[in-house]
């Protein structure tokens, strides 16, 4: 089943636009791993608040992706650029609603 997950990541808004350069570069993994369907960046500038909204084709497809997120590093190394702790959530896709 189809799931929508967010994730907000509150990040510092003095490192704002570095945190924005990592993230780009680190969506592009994102985007190409099995399972993704969709990853939009939204950012709240007055706040620094950075929100990404992902489809995936299945809510085991995210959570392997985010093992090897957590495998590679990736939260360890953007967890500088942010003033709180992510927030996830996920979200069944109820088309027939």
């Amino acid at each position: 089943m189809s799931v929508m997950v967010t994730l907000e990541l509150p990040a510092k808004p003095e490192c704002l636009s570095e945190f924005l350069d990592v993230m780009r570069e680190a969506l592009i993994d994102t985007r190409a791993y099995e399972g993704c369907n969709k990853v939009e960046t939204f950012v709240e500038e007055s706040t620094g608040s950075v929100l990404l909204v992902e489809l995936w084709e299945t809510a085991g497809h995210q959570q392997t992706y985010m093992e090897w997120r957590m495998e590679t590093g990736l939260m360890d190394a953007i967890g500088g650029f942010l003033s709180g702790a992510p927030m996830a959530r996920t979200f069944s896709i109820k088309s027939d609603v």
